[in-house]
């Protein structure tokens, strides 16, 4: 005999019972998360990371209206045992969107993106105004 500790709610308690984290063998799968970003501030602009590993380029939507930079993605993906008389078949669909509110200093129309090794980077270069004016010697007449 095994101690098994039980929610004192009945609902949630039955529904586990029910449905559980095992249900007809498999797992569960509610992966709802949005991919991790970082965000550097330097003196040509701001570069934007992502990691968003086992994807393609092709996968991802990168759009830029009204000062909104949105990245989105779609993907679905069938994984099965046997094709006509399976036992059992796993659907896994992902998909995120983050949307980040452009600066009136970045010069949205020059974004450039690329993925690479998992991590899908956006160079956001600033508008020329916005770049720092270099050092000037003042001459005293």
């Amino acid at each position: 005999m095994s101690i098994v500790k039980r929610n004192n709610l009945f609902f949630p308690s039955l529904m586990n019972d029910f449905m559980g984290p095992d249900w007809f063998g498999g797992t569960e799968k509610w992966n709802i998360s949005v991919p991790a970003v970082n965000i550097k501030d330097n003196t040509e602009g701001f570069e934007l990371e992502l990691a968003v590993p086992g994807m393609k380029k092709d996968d991802f939507t990168v759009e830029v209206d009204n000062d909104v930079l949105t990245i989105s993605s779609e993907m679905k993906t069938e994984n099965e045992k046997n094709k006509d008389n399976y036992t059992r078949k796993e659907f896994s669909f992902t998909s995120f969107k983050r949307a980040f509110t452009l600066p009136e200093t970045v010069d949205g129309s020059k974004i450039d993106a690329k993925y690479e090794d998992g991590i899908l980077k956006l160079t956001l270069p600033k508008k020329q105004e916005a770049l720092p004016k270099p050092k000037r010697l003042i001459e005293i007449g």
